[in-house]
């Protein structure tokens, strides 16, 4: 029997410190797993191997700094992660292993506000085809990892606001997936997970508190803060998009009027174009059209650009991020949209915190959130499972649910 502060526990909880530090960075050499967990280094060393004889994690030479190194990551036969992103037209399902590494994927167009019963039906049989593809077993699953694209409520875990996905009414996401998958589910809101995202693969690594700004059908934000994602006690925080900047501007789906939203988003923005570019017009083909110099094209987004940074300062005034990452199609622009974001920074936000903080294009396009569903699984699975030997048995089903085939 294990006892506090006895040899066993202490070993015990440097075996745990050790392999969590691998599992959220991906692979780390040892002297950055020793710099990451305060260990010694000859501890490090007599950890790893002890972990790689039981399996758990692989070690490959690698160099640092010029100097010979030893790369440490999770086993490639620990387990699989799913990482599942909803959107509002689109439907994208990945397979990772607790390496990092992304072993399939795949996205089709879906119209997600239309019907969940619609949406889980197509994400079930997408999740089942990729993990086909892998050859791997399903008692391989730890855990899936969804994004919707609206807030979640802490307390019921159903949609925080129903006129934004109407068609999802008194869902709650992460059970229905967890009932036809058979395997944990764990549940955020897109704009949370292009943040995780980022902050694990893209423009966010290095830094500790960041914004990730979602532009796409609505905006949204992912806020995070000492490294961590902040929710809010409801679950509602990085709403930047219904932040007012209109008290008479045009009503907005959630019932106010001249939210961020219904300046910056692509249901709003589309209209001002379309009668002199057509009907079928989309924001990838007007971002497309910008960067070839379409004056009308230019405009409509260097305005959307200096909507966006005016929501962009009072975060910064509120909660002074050192970096702001752009995401969703709009981020395609490049200059053309964080030039205007970066000067309406400077002109209302506080000096000192606009000359703190950095602007960025997000660096995983329309990839960010699904990744970020993977790094959401790999941050809420526990350690103990893979200490064990038994990752397999995180994706043991659920009673009464259906086989993975």
């Amino acid at each position: 029997m294990e006892t506090p502060g006895s040899q066993t526990s202490l070993h015990r909880a440097n075996l745990e410190r050790v392999v969590r530090a691998v599992r959220m960075a991906g692979s780390l050499t040892q002297a950055e797993i020793a710099r990451a967990t305060g260990l010694s280094a000859a501890t490090v060393s007599n950890i790893v191997r002890e972990l790689k004889d039981g399996g758990t994690v692989e070690v490959t030479p690698t160099s640092a700094g010029g100097r010979r190194a030893r790369s440490v990551s999770l086993s490639g036969d620990a387990g699989i992660v799913i990482g599942v992103d909803f959107g509002h037209t689109h439907l994208r399902v990945a397979v990772g292993n607790l390496a990092h590494q992304v072993l399939a994927e795949e996205s089709e167009p879906l119209d997600v506000d239309a019907s969940s019963e619609q949406g889980f039906g197509r994400a079930e049989v997408l999740v089942k085809r990729l993990i086909a593809s892998t050859g791997i077993g399903e008692d391989k699953v730890i855990g899936v990892g969804l994004g919707v694209p609206g807030p979640i409520d802490v307390e019921s875990g159903t949609l925080g606001s129903t006129s934004i996905l109407p068609g999802w009414t008194g869902i709650n996401p992460s059970e229905e997936l967890a009932r036809r998958l058979g395997v944990p589910v764990y549940v955020d809101n897109d704009a949370n997970l292009g943040a995780l995202g980022e902050l694990v693969w893209g423009s966010g690594r290095g830094v500790k508190d960041l914004a990730y700004i979602k532009v796409a059908s609505g905006v949204g934000a992912g806020l995070v803060i000492d490294g961590q994602i902040y929710r809010g006690p409801g679950g509602t925080a990085g709403e930047i998009g219904h932040i007012t900047l209109d008290e008479s501007g045009p009503v907005c789906r959630c019932g106010n009027r001249g939210c961020l939203e219904t300046f910056a988003s692509a249901r709003y923005v589309l209209p001002l174009l379309q009668p002199s570019h057509g009907q079928d017009l989309t924001m990838d083909r007007v971002v497309q059209l910008a960067r070839e110099g379409d004056p009308g094209c230019r405009r409509v987004i260097a305005d959307v650009g200096r909507h966006i940074g005016s929501g962009v300062a009072n975060l910064c005034n509120l909660l002074n991020p050192s970096r702001v990452v752009l995401g969703g199609n709009l981020a395609e622009a490049g200059e053309l949209v964080l030039a205007p974001i970066r000067e309406s920074v400077s002109r209302y936000a506080i000096p000192s915190a606009a000359r703190q903080l950095s602007v960025l294009p997000g660096a995983l396009g329309s990839r960010a959130e699904v990744l970020g569903a993977l790094a959401l699984v790999l941050s809420e699975m526990g350690d103990s499972t893979l200490l064990e030997g038994s990752a397999g048995s995180g994706g043991a089903l659920l009673a009464g649910a259906p086989a993975f085939t």
